[in-house]
């Protein structure tokens, strides 16, 4: 139910202002002062009137013999502003009925029906372990992959894997020197990041091995046989090892075209380059001038003639324009990359690439622990894997303990898969509880809170609601609800629910139009809190009229799929029973 389109219809009929305009100038106002505000000094340029004039001018004309639409109470001018009511009863009433009839389909849009949307994320380095600073890309890349999927977008999810570079003729290196094959094929991961650490502590005392690392990459990038078998079998184990992650997130890619996919159309890049003469030499490598950006020289080749990133990215954009023409490109990466992203959109918009404009950087912060950051070459790393399965256990015990407490029965396989899914949720919240661009201080004790800003607090009043209909199914107290039994929804805690329900909508486009799922995680929760305020505070299956107990289990089930289709959305698996 779009209450705020009517009200700009409305305003567009009384002011003859276009309808972009007068729908961003709409707000909702602090409370006590009206549903939705108009302030019309936004106005008053264009209608040639002091605010407080088109205020009193439009309430009048509102009220007047046309009418006001059926979800508006009344219209009140207030200083400079017009204060819009709603018809409480009949907008609760009106907002329930569609979203139970939208059913899977709530907050759905046709807005990017045959508009691809391309979205790069996650994309770990093969041999590394796949630590939690690689969670934050993986989902937040998976978040918004659902959310332009839910508004109409073919979207195709891209996992650019970092399996190329000099690091990869310096991991054969170290491979041929000291790698124990029982080990690779035990725990590959483990056993590639031990070779990978001790050839740098071994580099530090012997130079000589950083040319040698170099020559590999050289031979590998020129194909030769046993440095590209050597990269392969690298490749494979890893990509093995971290699918196993992925699974446990829900994870999954269109396509895995990593770094080394692009690099035989790298030739073409450098051809198109200099033919457009934006090539020049600068101590030995190949770039391109920025100076017009204010950004530093973007290389394109090294001295040595082998390839780097930007090429490669370069490259990839090539590709996926001819491959996708695509409408958005975007890269999920953290904020540390964004010069890098500057630099090479400006190489393309400097040589007249005309999807340039549709490639995105979205950035993001970093998870920290008490000691900071996470540096792969010291071995201190904390594995994504780790962090699950400790969430995962962790939440178990709360579980336990609360069943414990209560006389259930907590033992069994379906305690152990709520486990999983709220353990997981929990840490998929906590990622995207904030703005992407805040750093997020891990605390288990936040995180694993049933009664705060969290995953277990909404996937509980999820549990809770689904416990409440099957009990009322037992009961024999289950039925539709009519439209005449709905406008008894006239408390105002369900009118608060319903204002809620109806920003759905909004908060999904919110989110994508500004890559941020956080806007989504913020509505979810503040729907829990809102619905529980009305848990406790009034009756539902013992309201006593028949009539009533169905409104008010309607209006239930229509929190429950908003909670549901929402943290889907996210990403998070909701628990039927917790």
């Amino acid at each position: 139910m779009d209450v705020k389109k009517d009200i700009v219809e409305l305003l567009v009929r009384l002011t003859g202002l276009d309808e972009e305009v007068l729908t961003a100038a709409v707000e909702v106002p602090p409370a006590g002062m009206g549903d939705y505000a108009l302030p019309c000094f936004k106005l008053a340029k264009s209608l040639r009137k002091a605010p407080q004039a088109i205020a009193t001018d439009l309430a009048e004309r509102a009220s007047g013999p046309d009418g006001l639409p059926p979800s508006l109470d009344r219209v009140r001018a207030d200083g400079g502003y017009v204060n819009f009511f709603l018809r409480q009863s009949a907008f609760t009433a009106g907002v329930v009925r569609a979203t139970l009839d939208a059913g899977d389909r709530l907050g759905t849009s046709e807005e990017g029906k045959g508009k691809t949307v391309l979205l790069e994320y996650s994309s770990p380095n093969i041999a590394k372990p796949f630590h939690v600073g690689h969670a934050f890309t993986t989902i937040l890349g998976h978040s918004l992959a659902r959310i332009y999927g839910h508004l109409g977008y073919p979207v195709v999810r891209m996992n650019h894997l970092g399996d190329y570079g000099t690091q990869f003729g310096k991991l054969i290196s170290a491979y041929l020197r000291w790698g124990d094959e029982e080990a690779l094929e035990k725990d590959p991961i483990a056993e590639l990041f031990r070779i990978y650490v001790k050839f740098h502590k071994e580099a530090e005392k012997d130079p000589a091995l950083e040319e040698e690392g170099r020559m590999h990459f050289r031979r590998l990038e020129e194909g030769a046989v046993q440095e590209k078998e050597i990269w392969q079998r690298f490749r494979d184990l890893s990509l093995r090892e971290f699918e196993r992650v992925y699974q446990r997130l829900g994870v999954s890619f269109d396509n895995y075209n990593g770094e080394s996919f692009y690099s035989d159309q790298i030739p073409a890049v450098v051809k198109m380059l200099e033919e457009k003469g934006l090539l020049e030499e600068s101590q030995g490598a190949k770039v391109v001038r920025l100076d017009e950006y204010n950004l530093p020289p973007c290389i394109v080749l090294k001295s040595d003639g082998t390839t780097i990133y930007a090429s490669r990215d370069i490259a990839a954009v090539l590709y996926r324009m001819r491959e996708y023409g695509f409408y958005k490109n975007i890269y999920v990466v953290g904020t540390p990359q964004a010069l890098h992203f500057r630099q090479v959109f400006a190489v393309l918009e400097k040589a007249g690439v005309p999807c340039a404009q549709d490639c995105i950087h979205v950035g993001f912060g970093l998870l920290k622990f008490a000691d900071g950051k996470f540096s792969t070459r010291e071995g201190n790393v904390v594995l994504l894997e780790d962090l699950l399965g400790q969430a995962v256990a962790k939440t178990h015990e709360i579980i336990v303990k609360n069943m414990e407490t209560r006389g259930q029965d907590s033992s069994g396989e379906e305690m152990r898969a709520i486990a999983e899914r709220v353990g997981i949720g929990a840490v998929i919240y906590t990622y995207l509880k904030n703005g992407r661009e805040r750093d997020i201080v891990f605390s288990w004790e936040d995180m694993l809170d049933f009664e705060g800003d969290t995953a277990p607090y909404v996937m509980y009043t999820y549990a809770r609601i689904r416990s409440i209909l099957r009990k009322a199914a037992e009961s024999d107290q289950t039925g539709t609800a009519t439209d005449e039994a709905l406008l008894r929804l006239d408390l105002p805690e369900e009118f608060d629910i319903a204002r809620q329900l109806d920003g759905f909508s909004e908060a999904i486009r919110k989110a994508a139009e500004d890559y941020e799922p956080f806007y989504l995680t913020r509505y979810i929760g503040m729907l829990a809190r809102v619905f529980n305020k009305y848990y406790n505070s009034y009756s539902i299956l013992s309201a006593g009229d028949p009539e009533l107990v169905r409104a008010r289990l309607a209006l239930c089930e229509s929190v429950a799929s908003a909670l549901r289709i929402g943290t889907w959305l996210l990403g998070i698996e909701v628990a039927e029973r917790m």
